[in-house]
């Protein structure tokens, strides 16, 4: 059943990568090999099915590896993470959440997710206000629903997730002034890394959970 599962949620994911390519495209102002859209799409909704299986828990995370893909392809290309994308993800997220938790009876879990979004969105907002340059608004942005997710599997892997993407952006950047492709002042997009700190967290949530870090 769970490589049924899988198979039928990679699936899901190229067709949507494939489908939604255009757009993505036409909002990094580049094009991007189909082949980098349909694998992004197939193996992180593979990655979401492995991990959670047939359960409820299924359609929200879903939804994040569906939007992943072309907040990764933009902002690598154009350096911005879509509002259209981002500001979306609030609603959508909460609602389908809070489908989880009416249907798997775990009220406790979406209060610790909606605290745990709002707690990472008003991180990323302090950073953003002391320096603007360094954390762009539509990282501001992207944190609530990215955190509102990691919380929702414990407080443990919201701070292995945000700790995993500033982490994660720092090796990327002193690899890139070690191999001079760019310079101190040089601009990386955060998002990715954001995005692949989570990701990382989410798939290894229970090993996290596990060592208690946090409540």
């Amino acid at each position: 059943m769970t490589a049924l599962v899988v198979a039928v949620a990679a699936a899901v994911g190229l067709a949507a990568g494939l489908a939604g390519r255009r757009w993505t495209d036409r909002e990094a102002g580049a094009v991007t090999p189909a082949w980098v859209h349909a694998a992004l799409g197939a193996a992180l909704c593979a990655i979401v099915a492995w991990r959670f299986g047939l359960s409820w828990n299924l359609p929200p995370y879903m939804y994040f590896a569906l939007v992943t893909g072309p907040l990764t392809i933009v902002d690598l290309r154009a350096h911005r993470l879509p509002n259209v994308l981002t500001l979306s993800s609030y609603p959508i997220v909460a609602g389908l959440l809070a489908l989880t938790a009416l249907a798997d009876h775990r009220g406790s879990d979406l209060v610790r997710a909606l605290l745990g979004g709002a707690v990472v969105l008003a991180f990323y907002a302090v950073l953003h206000l002391v320096n603007p340059a360094g954390m762009g608004l539509g990282d501001v942005k992207l944190a609530g629903p990215m955190g509102a997710l990691l919380g929702w599997l414990s407080w443990s892997v919201v701070l292995v997730g945000g700790f995993l993407g500033f982490a994660l952006g720092a090796v990327a950047g002193i690899a890139l002034l070690v191999a001079r492709r760019a310079g101190r002042k040089s601009a990386l997009p955060f998002g990715p890394f954001m995005l692949a700190g989570a990701w990382i967290a989410i798939c290894a949530s229970e090993a996290i959970s596990g060592l208690g870090l946090l409540p």
